[in-house]
C-alpha cells in the first residue's frame, strides 16, 4: 500500500459558551482545525486532525499546519502508510521539528492501518481498558463565583474531574480555587492549571494559600526549572504539562520527581505513534496520565478515546472530550459523552465517517 494523495481541509469550529479564557488574558471564539485526508492507491483513505490552541499557547498555529504539510506531504507520497515508525522517520527527516504539522497526518495513516487491519486504533494501541473512560471538564476563566456555578452546572451533566483555568491574579486565583472547592462534592477532583501564567514568586504564594485544600496544581510556570522549584515548595500533587514536548524530556521530569501526573496532548508530540511511546513510557514507570490534545473536533475526539481507553485505567488519571465544547459536528460515529465518561469506537480505525457537506472543499491537494 502506498500514498497516493493527500488532500485538506479548513474548518472553524465555534464554541458552545462563546469563548474560551485562560491564563494572560488569552482567549478563544473560534478554532481553526485542519483536517486531513490521505489517499492509498488500494482505495483505502485515512483521516486525521490537529488544532492549535491559538498562536499563543504552544509553538504551534493553525495556518502553519497547513503551510507544514504543503512542505512536508511531497516526501510521503509512495510512502507505505502502515509502516507508522518508517513513516515517522521520514517526517522527521524531511521537517525538522514542528510536531503538530506531523500529527494529523499521522493520526490518519493510525486511522488506515485500523481499517487496513479491520481493527479499531484502540486495539492497535494496546487493547481496551474497561467498558468507558472519565472526562474531565475545562472551567474557562471568569470571576470566582462564576467558575464554581460553571462547576456545578457540569457536575449537573456527569462531570467529576474539573480543570480551573487559573494563572492570573494570585489573590483572583486563590480566590477561584476556594470558591471552586466549596462546592465539589465527595469524589470530585479539581485541578488548578495555571497553563504557564504564574511567575515563580506568584505560584508560591498561591500554593501557599491553598495547602489546606484538596487540589492539584498544573504548570504553574513557563519553564521547567521554575515549574520543578514550586513543586519542590510544596505537598500538593503536581501536573506538568506544556514543558513536556518529548520523550526526553518527560524522563527527565520523572527522573527529577518533577510531577505526580503528565498531560500528554497528542500534536504536542507530533501524533499518536509518539503519545503512545510517552503513554507506554509513563506506563512502565506508574505515572498518572491525562491524554488529550490542544484541540479539536471529532477526529481528534476520537483518538483521544482510543489513546486513552487503550491505557491501563488506573493509571489514566482523565482525558477530554472536545467534540462536546464546539457547535460544529466533523464526523459521524465520533465517541459522545456519556454520563462524564467516554468510549473509543469499536469500528475499524478511528472509526469516524468526516462530512463533506462540512469540510467543504480541500484547500490544498498533494499528489
Amino acid at each position: 500500500m502506498k500514498i497516493k494523495r493527500i488532500a485538506v481541509y479548513q474548518v472553524d469550529l465555534p464554541l458552545r459558551e462563546g469563548s474560551y479564557r485562560w491564563s494572560g488574558g488569552k482567549s478563544v471564539c473560534v478554532f481553526d482545525s485542519t483536517v486531513v485526508k490521505v489517499e492509498t492507491d488500494e482505495g483505502l483513505e485515512g483521516w486525521g486532525e490537529a488544532c492549535p490552541l491559538g498562536p499563543f499557547y504552544l509553538p504551534a498555529y493553525a495556518a502553519g499546519v497547513r503551510a507544514g504539510i504543503a512542505e512536508l506531504g511531497p516526501h510521503l507520497i509512495g510512502a507505505n502508510p502502515l509502516e507508522l515508525e518508517k513513516l515517522n522517520w521520514r517526517m522527521d527527516a524531511a521537517l525538522k521539528g514542528h510536531p503538530y504539522v506531523k500529527s494529523a497526518l499521522d493520526m490518519a495513516c493510525w486511522d488506515l492501518l485500523g481499517k487496513a487491519s479491520g481493527l479499531p486504533v484502540c486495539t492497535l494501541l494496546g487493547g481496551r481498558y474497561g467498558a468507558d473512560f472519565v472526562l474531565y471538564r475545562a472551567i474557562s476563566q471568569v470571576p470566582p463565583h462564576e467558575m464554581a456555578e460553571n462547576v456545578a452546572g457540569y457536575r449537573g451533566e456527569g462531570y467529576r474531574r474539573f480543570q480551573l483555568k487559573v494563572g492570573g491574579d494570585p489573590n483572583e486565583d486563590i480566590a477561584r480555587i476556594k470558591a471552586v472547592a466549596g462546592v465539589l462534592e465527595p469524589g470530585d477532583k479539581l485541578v488548578a492549571d495555571a497553563n504557564t501564567g504564574w511567575l515563580m514568586h506568584e505560584a508560591m504564594r498561591v500554593v501557599h494559600a491553598v495547602r489546606d485544600i484538596d487540589v492539584y496544581i498544573e504548570q504553574p510556570c513557563l519553564t521547567y526549572e521554575e515549574c520543578l522549584s514550586v513543586r519542590r515548595h510544596t505537598d500538593l500533587p503536581f501536573v506538568l504539562d506544556e514543558v513536556v514536548d518529548s520523550l526526553s524530556m518527560l524522563i527527565r521530569a520523572k527522573n527529577d520527581m518533577a510531577m505526580d501526573v503528565v498531560n500528554i496532548k497528542i500534536s504536542k508530540l507530533g501524533g499518536l505513534t509518539r503519545a503512545k511511546q510517552a503513554r507506554d513510557f509513563c506506563a512502565s514507570q506508574g505515572i498518572a496520565m491525562t491524554l488529550e490534545d490542544s484541540w479539536g473536533g471529532d477526529i481528534v475526539t476520537a483518538a483521544i478515546a482510543h489513546l486513552a481507553h487503550s491505557t491501563p485505567t488506573e493509571l489514566l488519571f482523565t482525558a477530554t472530550d472536545f467534540n462536546s465544547y464546539g457547535t460544529v459536528r466533523l464526523a459521524d460515529g465520533a465517541p459522545e459523552r456519556r454520563n462524564g465518561r467516554l468510549a473509543a469506537s469499536q469500528e475499524p480505525g478511528l472509526g469516524v465517517t468526516p462530512r463533506i457537506d462540512v469540510l467543504g472543499a480541500p484547500v490544498l491537494l498533494v499528489n
